[in-house]
């Protein structure tokens, strides 16, 4: 998400595979295959020092043909007064066509940090709820205790250093979102996690966590204006969700997706 460094760019692509640590290595059965083909995870958009996106290998099997979902009533019904334009152009379209939700209410899941004391652990809970509220006027979300029930996972945790490209030295992040592809009764369906920094607090971690957001809702990509939430970079004050932002996630539900649909078959 943010560039402290403030030079105004994204670094290019680069290449980042990730096992499943749970596929097994012997007696290799349909169900494993399946795993491997569709459960790892996918484009990461990094928040902090670096800007960086991280993409891995390409798609093992063919996905359906993208097509369009219904929009969801609250953004059929929203409308920009002030006709503010969008930043749908740096929207990035995966392997899989947009990142749009096709079931809501959109499942989120925060976990209680540990091992912070009582009073910072519900601070922190709070800004990060906050966030989801502010989202959940433009998709419906619902906060859910169990994780495995979880469509997003927000959890505070220090994203793994990460290298700018051609370079040797790693980077500290202060946020990384990415998702996971999986399938359910073949229709092709994701997940994400976000990974937000305990160096992250007040204002600055709800900016985060509606950033973060933003891109697990749908807006795979950012805005070149500091007045959007999802802005590059950081700023002094951060702002909230922007008309521009979201015009930009209507566009994004209006475009054709795999996700939601059933896979070809083979």
């Amino acid at each position: 998400m943010w560039n402290k460094e403030d030079k105004g760019e994204i670094s290019p692509y680069t290449q980042s595979p990730i096992p499943n640590p749970r596929s097994p290595t012997t007696n290799i059965s349909k169900s494993f295959i399946w795993r491997r083909l569709l459960v790892f995870t996918g484009l990461a958009i990094s928040t902090g020092m670096l800007v960086i996106f991280t993409n891995v290998q390409s798609f093992a099997i063919s996905p359906s043909t993208p097509q369009s979902h219904p929009l969801p009533p609250t953004l059929a019904q929203w409308q920009d007064q002030t006709n503010s334009g969008d930043y749908f152009s740096q929207v990035v379209p995966t392997q899989v066509g947009y990142l749009i939700w096709s079931q809501f209410p959109v499942k989120v899941y925060i976990e209680t940090p540990q091992p912070i004391d009582a009073k910072q652990a519900q601070a922190w809970v709070n800004n990060v709820l906050q966030a989801v509220q502010e989202w959940n006027a433009y998709l419906p979300l619902q906060v859910v205790e169990n994780q495995k029930l979880a469509d997003i996972t927000i959890i505070r945790k220090n994203p793994p250093l990460q290298k700018l490209p051609n370079s040797k030295i790693p980077r500290a992040r202060s946020a990384q979102t990415t998702y996971e592809l999986y399938k359910k009764q073949n229709i092709l369906y994701h997940k994400f996690t976000l990974l937000l920094s305990p160096s992250q607090t007040g204002i600055y971690l709800l900016a985060a966590a509606r950033h973060e957001l933003g891109h697990a809702l749908g807006i795979w990509g950012h805005s070149q204006l500091p007045s959007d939430a999802l802005y590059f970079s950081q700023v002094r004050n951060p702002p909230p969700i922007s008309a521009r932002d979201v015009n930009t996630l209507k566009r994004v539900y209006e475009q054709p997706t795999s996700l939601g649909w059933a896979l070809p078959a083979t």
